[in-house]
């Protein structure tokens, strides 16, 4: 009985760590597509005759559905089965790479893109979800969320790198036909590795709660990208953010009277989660707005190549790699809040080195070092605040915390592209008069310097939170 029990035993372990390396894998996958077009542009434009404007929905319509729809497909994954919702964005996001691979019109891509991001909607906070339900445990849960983290992290930085060494070896068209094998043995895998779960409780879905909610990020995400297109000022700018306020305060209202709201108030009163999607709603904003600005300073002020400017990114990755080895380690050692300072604060650092990199500055001596710290501190940061916002979830609402999570990190991207992105404009665009590269260094500077103000201030906001939280047991204190 004993050698059957510790068999099976094994079989179990095996079967959740086989689980884990499929969802990583899609994580990456899905990572991966937020910002793998970015080298490729170009060459889509070209292909396909995109004009100026056309050619930024490219980006925008992926960030557009997967911010906008978070929200409703978590909680869906909860009430209709994680592994079903799940397995559904897969595919969704299978076929629309699909049909982003085969374009032969600009509106064939932008459209592939919307699907890309609803699929990426659906999958990514159920695949949180199951992660956590697999490993119940604090330490393990811990490791697990660790592994997460940095592939997820990992995923953003070697979208950059695989964008440019395909768009220049090959054609921009394999940066989404490369998604194809993935998607295919997830969804072939997963089912023979996790079983169904959903809430333990029959449960409506929030109707008017999921309209309120989910336009109300639409109406977000889109205001927000324009703004970052033309101007805070612009009416197609403001008409959203303003619809978005309205929106998401008749989101409050209702969500406070439903008998099974889409977002229960107490879930978003808990401190010790709130404390965790705030930080990480900065340390977003500051991160995505890095990625782009660098990428563009590499090339238009270094003078690098797509393929070499992907290439330069190499490094990030393995500070990420590094920055995760070490996290679990510092959690155990210091706590996690003290951990999550210190974090901030290495990527502050980092931050404000590669502030420094001016037009002549070689990559070992400019751009390297700036690029290791911060990327060390992203290693640190990602797995501790993934556990934070996930502190007490259960069974029956492990889905919409992933989906909140995931909704902060795109929100904060999208926030941190728009306005860092304006700023460095700005500044670039008033100082002209001094030279194209001087200028554009004065304003990338001045953004990556705003940018280690937020984490910064994301570092203050945990080191502020009083006391020691108190969540379930079996959940780790901050």
């Amino acid at each position: 009985m004993t050698s059957v029990a510790t068999t099976a035993g094994a079989d179990a372990v095996g079967r959740r760590g086989a689980a884990l390396v499929v969802l990583c894998f899609v994580q990456f996958m899905l990572v991966l597509d937020d910002n793998v077009v970015s080298v490729a542009l170009p060459s889509m434009r070209d292909d396909l005759g995109f004009g100026a404007a056309g050619l930024a929905w490219v980006v925008n319509a992926y960030f557009l559905a997967f911010g906008g729809l978070l929200l409703l497909f978590g909680r869906m994954a909860d009430l209709l089965g994680r592994r079903r919702v799940f397995l559904t964005g897969v595919a969704l996001f299978g076929a629309a790479s699909l049909v982003c691979g085969l374009a032969q019109e600009p509106w064939q891509l932008v459209a592939g893109r919307f699907v890309q991001g609803a699929g990426s909607a659906m999958a990514s906070p159920a695949a949180l979800a199951l992660i956590a339900l697999l490993f119940p445990g604090s330490a393990e849960r811990a490791r697990a969320f660790g592994i997460w983290g940095g592939i997820a992290a990992l995923g953003g930085t070697m979208g950059l790198v695989i964008s440019g060494a395909l768009t220049g070896l090959a054609s921009w068209r394999w940066i989404f036909l490369i998604n194809l094998p993935v998607a295919l043995a997830a969804v072939v895998l997963l089912p023979r590795l996790v079983p169904e779960s959903r809430a333990g409780r029959a449960a409506r879905l929030d109707v008017p709660g999921a309209v309120l909610g989910t336009g109300a990020l639409v109406a977000l995400v889109y205001g927000l990208l324009r703004a970052g297109e033309s101007s805070w000022g612009d009416a197609t700018a403001a008409g959203p953010l303003v619809l978005a306020v309205v929106l998401a305060v008749a989101f409050v209202a209702v969500e406070a009277r439903a008998a099974e709201p889409l977002v229960p108030l107490s879930f978003l009163s808990f401190r010790f989660r709130a404390v965790a999607n705030g930080a990480t709603l900065l340390f977003s904003a500051a991160m995505y707005a890095m990625a782009f600005l660098l990428m563009v300073h590499l090339q238009t002020v270094l003078g690098y190549r797509p393929l070499a400017a992907g290439l330069a990114y190499l490094p990030y990755g393995a500070g990420i790699l590094a920055g995760m080895w070490l996290s679990s380690r510092a959690v155990a050692r210091l706590g996690m809040r003290p951990s999550l300072v210190m974090s901030f604060l290495i990527t502050a650092a980092g931050l404000l080195l590669l502030s420094g990199v001016a037009p002549d500055d070689g990559y070992a001596s400019g751009v390297l070092p700036g690029m290791l710290v911060t990327s060390i501190g992203c290693g640190l940061s990602l797995p501790a605040l993934t556990v934070a916002a996930l502190t007490g979830t259960t069974e029956e609402n492990a889905g919409l915390g992933s989906a909140v999570l995931s909704s902060v990190q795109q929100i904060g991207g999208a926030v941190g592209v728009a306005v860092l992105v304006a700023l460095a404009t700005r500044r670039r665009d008033g100082l002209t008069v001094e030279g194209s590269q001087y200028a554009a260094t004065e304003g990338f500077s001045f953004a990556l310097v705003v940018a280690a103000v937020l984490v910064a201030l994301g570092a203050a906001v945990i080191a502020a939170l009083p006391g020691r939280a108190r969540p379930p047991e079996g959940t780790p204190d901050v």
